[in-house]
């Protein structure tokens, strides 16, 4: 019993085919037709018009960190490091301290991210035993010239609002 063997024939036997200069000339005759037709007529370019109209952002769209409060206006932040430990990016910096407001937890006397290392993985968020930060701002467009201000601190995290209602946020987003 034999095994049978299917050969096919290898294209390309010409020094033009190996050389693949027709080919090359074809894909550039593409290009500079797509560029010329772009050129001459750009009313069918598709361009978002950002920052004039803002993009639809959903609820499981993860942008930049805001720390929640319970009702009674305390920090739900009990300094567990559970997110400064799961962060892979070492973007986060807790320093705790104790509580004065009859809990008997512990509270962030610090709390930065540094925007600029964070890669926006949000496990921060999963890690979180108190669902007190959370990647639901709505910002998507964090800027500035210096890099200092792009380290937010405890009260910038707690003053940032929440983009979405807090059951579409449980539901995921569906």
């Amino acid at each position: 019993m034999g095994i049978k063997v299917k050969v096919i024939e290898r294209k390309g036997k010409t020094f033009l085919e190996q050389l693949y200069l027709v080919e090359v000339v074809k894909g550039m005759i593409v290009t500079l037709g797509h560029f010329f037709r772009n050129f001459l007529d750009n009313s069918k370019l598709y361009v978002r018009h950002y920052p004039e109209v803002q993009p639809e952002i959903t609820a499981r769209w993860r942008g930049r960190h805001r720390l929640t409060r319970h009702d009674d206006g305390t920090v739900k932040c009990v300094a567990c490091f559970m997110c400064q430990t799961n962060c892979p990016s070492d973007c986060i910096m807790i320093e705790a301290g104790e509580r004065h407001d009859g809990k008997s937890e512990k509270m962030p006397v610090r709390f930065d991210i540094d925007l600029l290392e964070c890669i926006y993985c949000g496990y921060c968020v999963e890690a979180c035993p108190m669902d007190a930060i959370r990647m639901d701002s709505g910002i998507f467009s964090v800027t500035s010239d210096n890099r200092e201000a792009l380290v937010i601190g405890l009260e910038q995290l707690l003053e940032t609002p929440g983009a979405f209602d807090e059951e579409q946020y449980q539901k995921g987003g569906e």
